[in-house]
């Protein structure tokens, strides 16, 4: 195959974050529906606001994923480390890695041979992770990588041929809809090699009031993570968003798993960006903004044995509310 760059290819690599960023927007906010990548939800301000999600009481998913890994940390260290051989500790979307710690701390104390690659598109967490986490877990061993989670998967590879770890915890894999979310897991399957492990975290369907009140608090803390990525587009993209023109709308479907989150425009209204395209909205249009999907452990498995893995272990909190499920690439 030519390895030369398309032209398609160098005119994307030669944008800067803001371009893509703007592309991205705009591409959104004029496809039908309207929508907006919640990717970018995570500027400092989104980072911020989410750890106030996370401690919100509502919010349970933290929690049970947070019980599974301070809890069953032997367990999963045993899991991960095998035979005892080299590998990279991937984390795709570290946030703080504040659970991945328990982990990590267990892996050095064993003197375990690992790198950790916490992966995350904030240049504020990778930033805050490699300072902070070689002066909290000393001997841990470190590098941070700033980007996509594909693009920094092959960097990783470039790295070191080392046997991979990956893990991609908090229900990330629910911010996609499941045939999304499936192909995605065959995209990750293609940059592992056999016996690379995945350690993947999943919300399940539990009951209808507690998933919807995780996505609704009474502190309005997710209403202001949502509306964060209009205050966002105006600080960077030079927009004018009225933000108390919009309101928070979440939905839960028991049946399909999908909870939704939209932003309705309470008025008609025109919003420019950049001074160059101009977005017109109607009275109770919405913006779809993000799905957290929910699953069945019986869906977890399915999923995995498509896209090239093997389950082989669980993890569960006392509720089993949560699951963070072990495979392997086939």
């Amino acid at each position: 195959m030519d390895s030369t760059l398309t032209q398609t290819e160098l005119n994307k690599s030669s944008k800067t974050k803001t371009d893509l960023f703007y592309d991205d927007v705009i591409a959104g906010l004029k496809s039908t529906p309207k929508r907006l990548n919640s990717k970018y939800f995570y500027d400092a301000n989104g980072d911020k606001l989410f750890q106030e999600l996370m401690n919100s009481p509502e919010y349970y998913p933290t929690n049970c994923e947070l019980e599974i890994f301070s809890e069953k940390t032997a367990e999963i260290a045993d899991s991960i480390i095998g035979d005892g051989d080299a590998f990279d500790l991937i984390e795709l979307g570290a946030g703080d890695a504040m659970k991945s710690t328990y982990l990590l701390k267990y892996l050095v104390s064993k003197k375990a041979d690992f790198t950790y690659l916490p992966i995350d598109i904030s240049e504020n967490v990778i930033s805050y992770l490699n300072i902070t986490l070689p002066v909290t877990l000393p001997g841990l061993k470190i590098t941070g990588l700033n980007g996509e989670y594909f693009d920094m998967m092959e960097k990783a590879a470039s790295i070191s041929s080392r046997r991979k770890v990956v893990l991609f915890l908090g229900s990330n894999i629910g911010n996609m809809a499941v045939n999304d979310a499936i192909e995605f897991c065959r995209e990750l399957r293609k940059h592992l090699s056999s016996g690379d492990m995945v350690l993947i975290g999943m919300d399940l369907k539990k009951d209808p009031k507690v998933v919807l009140a995780a996505y609704n608090d009474k502190e309005g803390i997710t209403r202001r993570f949502n509306l964060n990525l209009l205050e966002r587009i105006n600080r960077e993209l030079n927009a004018n968003f009225d933000i108390d023109k919009f309101e928070h709308y979440p939905t839960y479907d028991p049946e399909t798993g999908a909870c939704k989150s939209y932003l309705i425009s309470t008025v008609d209204q025109q919003v420019t960006i950049n001074g160059k395209e101009t977005i017109s909205f109607l009275k109770d249009e919405y913006i779809y903004m993000e799905i957290s999907q929910k699953f069945t452990i019986m869906q977890a498995d399915q999923i995995a044995i498509n896209t090239g893995f093997a389950p082989v272990g669980q993890f569960f909190d006392t509720r089993k509310w949560f699951i963070d499920a072990i495979w392997v690439a086939a």
